[in-house]
């Protein structure tokens, strides 16, 4: 590290003289600028630029231009003997930069300059970097300025909240700015001194404060903001507050400082379950239900996001139970169709006493809902009778399989909205599928306002984060989000030690004569026509090309939609025979998956050809049909099970498979892992292994790749869906798609 700057003066010439002349030679211009206090404090103090030059081999070493010009020989053989004339081309360089140095070439031998106020404020705002360009240091005391004059925000209950002093999602809090320097704040009255001196540099508590008249304007235009609860809170949560474009330090308010404490703790407190809950909750199914009763207890909304498996269900029904004494009225628990029996079969079996009533079908009323009951309604009732529905006071919503209204601008998401209640909670093993906003739709039905605007949401955070994978920005969402999600796992320590193994295998197969033959000619042909296409044609090409491929990969007979022969024409086919038999041999159950209803019911013929019992659920199955498959599979009575992925995805308890089956990939892992979970889930005993069958050297192979990418980065934010193929060149197109070694 070099020395400290040694600044020469004209009595330092003696010592300067006796330095090594030894070094190459060199200088670099230096403007150092000194201030001289009056000693009347009436008067303004006056500013000066001292010209000074510095070695450029030895940089400690800085001479100035009084003490140059009537050097001795040593002096000028220390520094160059072309110092002087470095000088004056530096001073005619600088001169250009900033024309107030014009006047020191004035002057055959020149030392500095007198600067008025406007010069220095414009050597500070502009002079400085002009100069630096030109090659010129500008060097300033190091205690002429006061620290970095910063902005801070706070809030207070405005006058008029009618929320009382407890901190609500209702309460309106007074913005408040506060200006401070460095780690002190700034009093009213000097704010005020700032504001009217209307000038960048101000002097204030015995030092030089430079005034950036934007904050100044922003806080004075912001001084009677109002705060909505949900803003204030989410403020709190990162510490931050952003107005027009920037973020400033948010400091919360007492009430909600102690709120934001009673969230965190939440999950800690221990909580006894209900006394007429006939089950007993495990350890972190009570850490749940404590948590949940706080949140609904606050108003805030939570959204409950455990693995599958791990007892949403059970967690709600504790909920429910703990609210009754509290007469905080009805629960209105929404949900797909195809679950409304399990949710009575789950209250009949942990909460006999509780009335409930299914909402459903022709003739349902909500005529004299008691207040402990339990209304059980579809997503789809919700659609068609949200006025109805809007009649109850209801004490709590629940929305099972939250996922379901993850569009924000769908009809179901808007119905939903439109229902109030004291509290509300959201059910999903999968806060986000695709997208973040998605996420965003769930926690702005739980907690509204929290995430801000749709609109904002999308500019501010989620193209940030899915396009530019901005890590600040991911930290901001976690961390606001956070107390509003709770989210364990199955693999988490301590959750489900009981839990038996879990093995994955990707197996892959090769593609029958027939299905290369195919494959390669429906390449060749769209590829051809997405070269010709831009915009939306493309992209729709581009999807229609993708579900062609994977429908070849599966079967030709679902790609020509032919009822023909099925044997001997496919090698996945053949693979998933010789893995069925396996299974069957071993006296095991299995599940298979498949996207494809069509090709479910493929499967479904061939099995039926080799006199092999099955069943089929898709999404045209009643749900008593749904829940008659469900018991004869759980009963032992039909060993294969074969399932379309959205349809039989959610919602099952399907423990009797130790034999899961994806007969192909989706392009979301968490949809897969979810389907997978009706296997492997709390009350599986045995073993469970997973089997994906994969077309090897297509583009099922290469996307495998992109998934296992997606799976191991889970927690993370990032986009899914096939949006991204859609993309890609035609180049990249190609590579994907092409059959060949991935």
């Amino acid at each position: 590290a070099s020395a400290e700057p040694t600044l020469v003066g004209p009595d330092g010439a003696a010592w300067l003289a006796e330095l090594s002349a030894r070094q190459a030679q060199g200088a670099h211009l230096v403007l150092r600028m000194e201030v001289h206090e009056p000693e009347n404090p009436e008067e303004e103090p006056t500013f000066a630029a001292v010209l000074a030059v510095r070695s450029a081999v030895d940089p400690s070493l800085i001479v100035e231009a009084a003490t140059l010009w009537d050097a001795p020989e040593a002096v000028l053989e220390r520094m160059g003997e072309q110092v002087e004339t470095q000088l004056l081309l530096g001073l005619r360089r600088g001169a250009r930069a900033w024309a107030p140095l014009g006047r020191m070439l004035q002057s055959a031998a020149p030392t500095g300059l007198t600067l008025e106020y406007d010069e220095v404020v414009d050597l500070l705002t502009h002079g400085d970097a002009a100069l630096g360009g030109a090659g010129i240091e500008v060097q300033w005391p190091k205690d002429l300025f006061a620290g970095e004059l910063k902005a801070k925000a706070s809030a207070t209950q405005a006058p008029g909240s009618v929320t009382g002093p407890e901190f609500t999602l209702k309460s309106l809090l007074q913005f408040r700015w506060r200006l401070s320097l460095g780690d002190e704040d700034l009093t009213d009255a000097e704010v005020t001194a700032l504001a009217e001196a209307k000038r960048p540099l101000v002097r204030l508590r015995g030092k030089w404060v430079k005034v950036d008249a934007r904050l100044l304007a922003k806080v004075r235009a912001h001084r009677a903001k109002k705060l909505s609860g949900a803003e204030a809170l989410a403020a709190a949560l990162t510490g931050e507050l952003e107005l027009d474009g920037e973020k400033v330090e948010f400091t919360a308010p007492s009430a909600l400082t102690g709120l934001l404490r009673r969230i965190r703790e939440s999950a800690a407190e221990p909580i006894e379950q209900p006394a007429d809950l006939k089950a007993t909750l495990r350890p972190y199914q009570r850490a749940g239900l404590a948590w949940l009763a706080t949140m609904t207890g606050l108003g805030l909304g939570a959204c409950l996001a455990d693995d599958m498996g791990l007892g949403k269900t059970i967690q709600l029904i504790s909920l429910h139970l703990h609210r009754r004494p509290l007469g905080e009225g009805p629960t209105l628990v929404l949900c797909p169709t195809s679950l409304l029996g399990n949710w009575e079969r789950e209250f009949a079996r942990f909460a006999p006493d509780i009335p409930v009533r299914r909402f459903h079908g022709g003739g349902r009323h909500l005529d004299e809902v008691a207040p402990d009951e339990v209304v059980l309604a579809t997503y789809g009732v919700l659609r068609r009778d949200r006025e109805t529905l809007s009649e109850v006071d209801w004490g709590m919503i629940a929305a099972d399989e939250a996922q379901h209204v993850k569009n924000p601008l769908s009809v179901t998401a808007k119905e939903l909205r439109k229902i109030p209640a004291a509290a509300k909670v959201a059910l999903t093993g999968t806060p986000m599928e695709n997208r973040l906003t998605e996420l965003w739709s769930i926690v702005d039905w739980t907690t509204p306002g929290l995430l801000g605007s749709l609109e904002g949401f999308r500019r501010k955070v989620a193209r940030p984060i899915e396009r530019d994978r901005d890590v600040a920005a991911t930290e901001r969402l976690a961390t606001t989000v956070r107390p509003f999600l709770l989210r364990r796992k199955k693999t988490d320590p301590d959750i489900a030690p009981e839990l038996p193994r879990k093995t994955e295998t990707d197996r892959f197969v090769p593609l029958t004569a027939e299905q290369t033959t195919l494959y390669e000619a429906v390449v060749r042909e769209n590829l051809a026509m997405i070269r010709e296409l831009d915009g939306v044609a493309r992209r729709g090409q581009v999807l229609k090309l993708l579900t062609e491929l994977k429908q070849i990969c599966n079967h030709p007979a679902q790609y020509l939609k032919e009822p023909g022969v099925l044997h001997g024409r496919s090698g996945k086919l053949a693979a998933f025979e010789e893995l069925l038999d396996v299974v069957l041999d071993e006296g095991d159950s299995v599940l298979v998956f498949s996207q494809y209803v069509q090709l479910c019911r493929l499967l479904e013929k061939r099995l039926a050809e080799r006199g092999l019992p099955t069943m089929l659920l898709s999404g045209s199955s009643t749900p008593q049909a749904r829940e008659d498959m469900v018991a004869r599979f759980q009963a032992g009575e039909v060993p294969v099970f074969l399932l379309s992925l959205k349809a039989g995805g959610v919602g099952l308890n399907l423990t009797k498979a130790t034999h899961v089956i994806h007969y192909d990939r989706w392009w979301n892992p968490a949809v897969e892992d979810q389907a997978t979970d009706r296997a492997y889930r709390i009350g599986q005993d045995r073993p469970v292994q997973v089997h994906r069958l994969i077309a090897e050297g297509t583009l099922e192979e290469r996307i495998a790749k992109v998934l296992e990418t997606k799976r191991g980065l889970a927690d993370a934010v990032i986009g899914a869906g096939e949006n991204w193929i859609t993309e890609l060149s035609d180049d990249e197109l190609a590579d994907l798609v092409r059959l060949g070694e991935p």
